[in-house]
């Protein structure tokens, strides 16, 4: 067998999505392709991928890279860009001193980038001024650990899940969220059906089709649920009275703080006591309990407390650090948990050392050698950006994050960046919001080309291994980082000459001589050679220098505060509340084959079929005069932004419900994080980014309309567009505005016409129905659809024919209906993972979820939507014949 049909080994890696981070096995095969599948030998996933997972071999092209370094805007060498950020901080420290630099970085930055970061940030900068975008999504998770145990530290592992008798989901959709954790519940539950599942969420997600109990309680009461079960098992004899003696503090202010609140919970959450009651004797009767919570906690003005509340219970109990017990929190980002390891927060410190302990920061500083190390907690994001608005900051860089659009008040955010007098951005891709404000672009390694580290939600550190080789001139985020600090005069001090050398550092980092006991310790791996860090398999911390690492923590005690305390946690409920001009409630959440701002993800076909444009969902009985399918401006106090109306019975009375994935690239006018108000939790700094009042009404169009063409235009077509590929190479840009329809229509053919083209044309002025199809020896290269209403011909069945090469006749007769008269009618995609749609699932004939999979592969794959098949399966049988 010759080299070219070897078979070509495979490289393992993780998965650059989720917080579950799932070992992912790539094989390149030297020709640009990568093929893609789950690693049987992780214990993460055991093999098991996700939609986006599965899909990750279509994300690695450049067709959007970043691979030059840029200075306003325009190539320069890296020698100048790096120069530049030197000069750029120098100046402001000068002027202003630590406190007038910062930077924001990410929780999709590897370890050892992550280490490097806040090395140079507090150790030789001198500033507490680094956050991350864990801020945004696990910060009240952190400080609710902090105070709870007296490190961030979570107690159990995935294993938890499948080994309870009662798994609690809190604000997590877990389905969708996390579907390869969902799938592993699911699988345990059907080898032991007497493991039950509880969800508690304002939503009903496709993860209550899995669960015996929804409590779909009032948004942001959560503290009220968990303060009703706190009291009912201490007054129902379930207290561990030994072990709270012997390990705990603060049961009695828990309780009295819990005590009026439970009295009002029904009051306060708007639930039927009967349920409150149920969910209360069955937490309290399982012996073996894991309550797992997500954003829908964390992201809130009293994120803190109701993870503290959660807590609680589970102190109250004992039921934590045994197989099956305890609180849970599940991370949203791949390395959100290294960003933590190595203080990339802006109140922490390396290594989870604290300035509150004596001697850790001056151990620290020893350490790194770094006479400026930060004498204090910086900026947290919110303040941090509201900070550079102001013009407290003179020098800003950001690395792998988007503020411009995740951010809570997005206008201001964006205006800040605008004004910022020096601003660095680290990214893969120019199409950044962000991005576009940077003095200096510089261009760093995307996934499959970087190599280091990350660490999930169970505490298990994974490699990320190069499988690509560095496209243009982009290097690592780490390289990036110790190039500036030695322009800096630090150079001593970042002369790593690779991520294992900055891992080993990190790893004695955290065996450090202590005044205070630490549950993180990795000391047992400052060692490791770089032979043994390329090979390293997935290992849980701790794994101490000396003696045996643990599983799980706390069973019993060995809290490193000592004594665990349980937090009064008095209710507060959301800061923006409905009233008169603003009488609905706006959730924010994700989708389901979607990631964060879409940077990989919005560019896969089969990924954007699912739910193509940004919605909003109401029940029909909020939309009032409103039709689906209509646009719609969502109006809060603080902002606006206009989606598509969507409108379902099961979307709770009172609220509505939008995805925050959109940015200005794919759909400017639906960035939806930036209609909130940016209030934050006063512990953990975490903004409210799940909840607003909001009005809704009618947009103003007088024309809607797409146009279907083999590249993808810019976003400022019209005042409304939301951008999508389409299978076969299209881009589909669906479009709204003002003025009249024929202009609209002339205006958006001009784009795609040139020389040669042949145009088949149908036009009705006096109706305004416009369509065009724009042909080119034969072949199909665009459409233009225009009318005054949102009623316009399908599109996906025109975008393949863009592919196809000379259309047959009948195709080409058919182009402006939008599908021919023999084809199958369009049809919603059901399963992403191989491609079946609503109309496949319904024709199959199949009776149930496993039925409908062995007939048409549906629900197969990552299982994600298999909740949608059930659903589409229960309509069926309650259609009327």
């Amino acid at each position: 067998m010759d080299g070219s049909q070897a078979p070509r080994r495979g490289v393992r890696t993780t998965c650059p999505y989720c917080g579950v981070g799932c070992g992912v096995v790539a094989r390149p095969d030297g020709a640009g392709g990568t093929a893609i599948a789950g690693d049987p030998r992780h214990p993460a996933n055991g093999g098991r991928l996700c939609s986006k997972g599965t899909a990750l071999g279509e994300t690695l092209g450049l067709e959007d890279r970043l691979l030059h370094p840029e200075i306003d805007g325009r190539r320069a060498s890296w020698d100048a860009a790096l120069d530049a950020v030197a000069e750029g901080f120098a100046r402001a420290l000068e002027r202003g001193g630590p406190e007038n630099v910062a930077l924001y970085v990410s929780g999709q930055l590897l370890t050892e980038d992550y280490y490097a970061a806040n090395k140079l940030a507090k150790g030789f900068l001198g500033t507490g001024n680094i956050d991350s975008n864990s801020r945004l999504c696990m910060a009240s998770a952190v400080a609710a650990h902090r105070r709870a145990f007296g490190e961030d530290v979570v107690p159990g592992i995935y294993e938890d899940l499948e080994q309870a008798d009662l798994v609690v989901l809190v604000g997590s959709n877990l389905a969708w969220c996390h579907p390869v954790l969902h799938q592993r519940l699911l699988a345990a539950k059907a080898a032991r059906p007497g493991l039950r599942i509880h969800v508690v969420d304002p939503r009903r997600t496709a993860t209550c089709g899995s669960a015996e109990l929804h409590l779909p309680l009032r948004p942001g009461s959560d503290v009220a649920l968990f303060a009703a079960l706190l009291v009912h098992l201490h007054e129902h004899g379930h207290a561990d009275t030994a072990w709270l003696a012997a390990h705990t503090e603060g049961a009695g202010a828990a309780l009295a703080a819990a005590r009026p609140i439970a009295a009002q919970a029904a009051a306060l959450t708007s639930l039927d006591p009967a349920l409150i009651a149920r969910f209360c004797a069955e937490w309290a009767a399982a012996p073996r309990v894991v309550t797992l919570w997500s954003q829908g906690v964390n992201q809130s003005s009293a994120g803190t407390d109701k993870a503290s509340a959660i807590i609680n219970c589970h102190l109250l109990t004992g039921r934590i650090g045994k197989p099956g017990c305890g609180p849970f929190s599940i991370t949203g980002q791949p390395n959100a948990m290294g960003g933590r390891e190595v203080g990339a927060l802006a109140n922490m410190l390396a290594g989870h050392l604290d300035w509150d302990q004596p001697g850790e920061a001056a151990a620290l500083a020893g350490y790194w050698g770094a006479p400026r190390l930060a004498q204090r907690p910086g900026l947290k994001a919110v303040e941090m950006f509201r900070a550079l608005g102001d013009g407290r900051i003179g020098a800003m860089w950001v690395m792998a994050t988007n503020p411009a659009m995740s951010l809570p008040e997005g206008e201001a955010v964006r205006a800040a960046l605008a004004a910022a007098p020096f601003l660095v951005v680290s990214e893969t891709t120019r199409r950044s919001d962000t991005a576009r404000y940077a003095h200096v672009r510089l261009p760093a390694l995307a996934w499959g080309e970087k190599d280091g580290t990350v660490t999930n939600s169970e505490r298990v550190i994974s490699r990320q291994r190069t499988f690509l080789p560095a496209p243009g001139e982009a290097r690592p985020d780490w390289w990036i980082v110790a190039q500036v600090a030695a322009r800096l005069g630090h150079g001593a001090a970042f002369a790593w000459d690779g991520p294992a050398a900055i891992f080993r550092e990190h790893a004695a980092v955290t065996g450090l001589a202590r005044p205070a006991a630490r549950a993180f310790d990795i000391s047992g791996l400052a060692g490791l050679d770089d032979a043994h860090y390329a090979a390293m398999p997935p290992t849980r911390w701790p794994v101490p220098e000396a003696g045996p690492g643990t599983g799980r923590f706390f069973a019993g005690g060995g809290f490193p505060a000592g004594r665990a305390r349980l937090v009064p946690t008095p209710f507060r409920a959301p800061a923006a509340a409905p009233d008169a001009d603003f009488p609905l409630r706006l959730l924010t959440g994700r989708l389901r084959d979607q990631w964060h701002s879409m940077t990989r993800t919005g560019a896969v076909p089969r990924l954007m079929a699912h739910v193509p444009e940004p919605c909003l969902t109401l029940h029909p009985e909020d939309a009032g005069t409103l039709s689906a399918g209509e646009l719609v401006v969502a109006e809060t106090p603080t902002g606006s932004a206009v989606l598509r109306l969507a409108l379902d019975q099961a979307q709770r009375r009172g609220t509505a419900f939008a995805p925050m994935h959109w940015t200005a690239e794919f759909a400017p006018a639906a960035r939806i994080n930036g209609t909130l108000a940016a209030v934050t939790d006063p512990v953990s700094g975490q903004p409210e980014l799940k909840h607003a009042a909001l009005r809704v009404r009618a947009y103003a169009a007088t024309w809607h309309g797409f146009l279907l063409a083999p590249r993808r235009l810019a976003p400022d077509l019209a005042p409304w567009c939301a951008i999508a590929p389409l299978e076969g190479s299209a881009w589909r840009h669906e479009l709204a505005g003002t003025g009249t329809p024929a202009e609209a229509f002339a205006r958006l053919c001009a784009l795609l016409d040139g020389p040669g083209l042949h145009w088949a044309r149908l036009e009705d002025p006096a109706a305004g129905l416009f369509r065009g199809a724009a042909l080119l020896d034969g072949s199909l290269v665009g459409m233009v659809a225009v009318a005054p209403s949102a009623d316009l011909p399908p599109r996906a069945w025109v975008g393949m024919l863009m592919a196809s090469g000379v259309l047959a006749a009948a195709d080409r007769a058919a182009l402006l209906a939008g599908r021919r008269p023999d084809g199958p009618p369009p049809s919603p995609l059901v399963c992403a993972c191989h491609g079946v749609t609503a109309a496949a699932i319904r024709a199959c004939g199949a009776d149930s979820v496993g039925a409908v999979g062995a007939a048409t592969r549906a629900g197969t794959g990552c299982g994600s939507c298999r909740p949608e098949i059930a659903a589409l399966l229960a309509a069926r049988t309650t259609e009327p014949a």
